[in-house]
């Protein structure tokens, strides 16, 4: 009986230690892939690192015509709101302008345009 168990122990220690026949094979398979996804990755890296400097250099001259037009455009135009120098007396020209409305709106469209501006700057807002 221990004569019995003492091979059966030899054969399952026999099957874990015996390599497949073509196990040096597939490993320099497995070596040469690795190999190829490396040098794939390391091109890949290589052409946005080139893409990047040539982004770069491209990007002097628009950085100079960029800054120039935003220069142009006055802030004053981009904000919806009036900035202007206010008078002694508000005029109606001057209330409408605050307000953003025609000078010539009727009641209701003042009131709501009055409304829409205290509920945005209302200190409880939120």
């Amino acid at each position: 009986m221990e004569g019995a168990a003492a091979s059966s122990e030899g054969l399952r220690y026999a099957e874990y230690s015996r390599v497949p026949t073509g196990a040096g094979k597939g490993q320099a398979e497995l070596d040469r892939g690795l190999a190829r996804t490396m040098i794939a990755v390391g091109l890949g890296v290589a052409t946005v690192a080139f893409a990047g400097r040539y982004a770069f250099h491209l990007w002097k001259p628009l950085e100079q015509a960029i800054t120039e037009t935003a220069k142009r455009i006055s802030i004053s135009s981009l904000s919806s709101y009036y900035k202007g120098g206010f008078e002694q007396k508000m005029s109606r020209r001057e209330a409408s302008l605050i307000l953003g409305v025609s000078p010539s709106a009727g009641k209701a469209k003042i009131r709501t345009a009055h409304r829409r501006i205290m509920i945005l700057n209302h200190p409880d807002k939120g």
